[in-house]
């Protein structure tokens, strides 16, 4: 039953609230980002107060953060590489599989992403530190894959399983193996499942701060956990630095969003029909 003009203007005033309500604290964070800290926290606030770029000088130049946004860089292209791979390739075996081992192994994949990362560090941290692989880009990478990987296989394992069977048997008796049909068929029809999936790996990854402040030291410390001491901090200047790192984290995420927002809203409603 469609809705009436009345209710769909109501359903459009509503969205339009929640959207300013929601972006008004981003927004309103990236303005004080740009002045001073006698101007971003005047009271009564000061609307004509002069636009300055120091905040992102001193942080980028002086403090070097550039450093902290190439470890973040290595740290979510890796984690997203390695977990689309291995999530790709389990999860078109396991819709494939039709016998009751494939079950218990993604309810055993959907407990171990339930336990908080907490209780996984302190293991992965006595082991790293055994190791001497500590403060390494790998061990990180690979407690980021370790926990993300479930939810790659979930995810994308609904995916495949809206993608018929006999696309892999026709490609098959034209010739194809198990693989071939899997990378040159299945694969471009299954591209939009992909993004979306490498999206919320990324996000993880991208904003990830507990594993990145306890297994490496400040050279190899990714940007969430390279700001955290600075929104925390007495000194106004890296108060300010940490909000100018704050607005440097969230603009990259937006333009990502923007970029791939067709193919997101693809897989996501491609994951969400059966057919």
């Amino acid at each position: 039953m469609p809705l009436s003009r009345f209710a769909q203007r109501i359903i459009y005033v509503a969205l339009a609230l929640w959207l300013v309500i929601a972006s008004l604290p981003v927004i309103w964070t990236a303005v004080i980002s740009l002045r001073d800290y006698v101007d971003a926290f005047a009271n009564p606030v000061k609307w004509s107060a002069p636009v300055t770029f120091e905040n992102y000088r001193a942080l980028w130049i002086d403090r070097e953060f550039y450093r902290n946004f190439f470890n973040t860089m290595v740290v979510t292209i890796g984690t997203v590489s390695i977990s689309l791979c291995v999530g790709c390739l389990a999860a078109y075996a396991l819709a494939r599989y039709r016998g009751s081992l494939g079950f218990w192994l993604l309810l055993v994949a959907l407990v171990f992403r339930a336990l908080p990362h907490s209780t996984l560090l302190p293991s992965f941290f006595t082991l790293f530190d055994a190791l001497g692989i500590r403060n390494t880009y790998f061990s990180l990478i690979f407690v980021l894959v370790a926990i993300n990987q479930p939810f790659t296989i979930w995810m994308l394992r609904s995916f495949f399983m809206n993608i018929p069977a006999e696309l892999d048997e026709a490609a098959m008796v034209d010739g194809c193996s198990r693989f071939q049909a899997f990378r040159r068929v299945i694969i471009p029809v299954m591209w939009p499942g992909i993004v979306t999936t490498g999206l919320f790996s990324f996000l993880l990854a991208y904003n990830d701060f507990l594993l990145s402040s306890a297994l490496t030291n400040a050279e190899k410390m990714t940007m969430p956990a390279a700001i955290a001491n600075s929104i925390s901090a007495e000194s106004e200047a890296l108060l300010m630095q940490g909000v100018a790192g704050a607005v440097s984290i969230t603009l990259p995420l937006i333009i990502l969003v923007v970029i791939f927002q067709r193919q997101i809203v693809s897989g996501l409603t491609q994951g969400a029909v059966k057919g």
